[in-house]
């Protein structure tokens, strides 16, 4: 499905599903780029009251199985993408825990209440073996989730996440469009707000620098 294509279907999926700003869905990968959700009140975020997430039970990056509900009590900020992604996943990661390690130095108490975790669109490649090699190369605390090509559809429809497999004839590769959706969930498991990403759109504004994911998470991990 081209970026076009893929950008519609995301949006016509978006209206019925969630109580979202648009600027809620942004393109991952080679979809190109979007806006990142900004106007957030002092006691709720951009996510406030959106019907996304609900328990799942996939399997981590050593093979264990993972339930959200293990995370009751927590903090979860949640990433989708793939470990193939040439572009935006890796630098979105990157930047994502670099913030996190910032909060984590500044806050270590609050930011020991916060789990990060990235959940594989690309079940089929993405075996544990694999993210752990990837999760490790992010921060110590990130993990990394798989499942079956069945679990993993689920999840992204409860996540609100739209992915497609993007393969061209005759090649043995292929890339993975998806939504762009970094979330932060409240130690109640509901969303409270988008993690700041760059907006490509933007290329004079660092919407996703590491120093605004600190302020981020300084505002709403509490």
């Amino acid at each position: 499905m081209a970026g076009h294509a893929m950008n519609k279907a995301i949006r016509t999926f978006a209206r019925p599903l969630l109580m979202l700003p648009m600027l809620a869905l942004l393109a991952g990968c080679n979809m190109g780029g979007g806006g990142n959700a900004s106007s957030q009140d002092a006691t709720q975020g951009d996510l406030a009251g959106a019907r996304i997430g609900a328990p799942f039970t996939l399997t981590n990056q050593d093979g264990a199985a993972t339930s959200w509900d293990d995370f009751k009590g927590q903090y979860r900020l949640v990433y989708f993408g793939y470990t193939y992604c040439p572009d935006i996943c890796p630098v979105d990661l990157q930047r994502i825990m670099q913030g996190f390690a910032q909060f984590e130095q500044a806050r270590p108490a609050l930011a020991a209440k916060v789990q990060p975790m990235l959940i594989s669109v690309d079940p089929g490649r993405d075996t544990p073996a694999v993210l752990k090699t990837y999760v490790a190369a992010f921060h110590p605390r990130l993990i990394g989730l798989t499942g079956s090509p069945d679990q993993i559809a689920k999840v992204a429809k409860d996540f609100a996440v739209i992915y497609n497999k993007e393969e061209s004839a005759g090649a043995s590769d292929y890339l993975v469009s998806h939504s762009r959706t970094p979330y932060l969930f409240g130690p109640d498991g509901q969303p409270i707000a988008l993690v700041p990403v760059d907006d490509p759109g933007t290329p004079d504004v660092d919407e996703g620098a590491p120093d605004k994911v600190r302020a981020f998470l300084e505002k709403w991990v509490k």
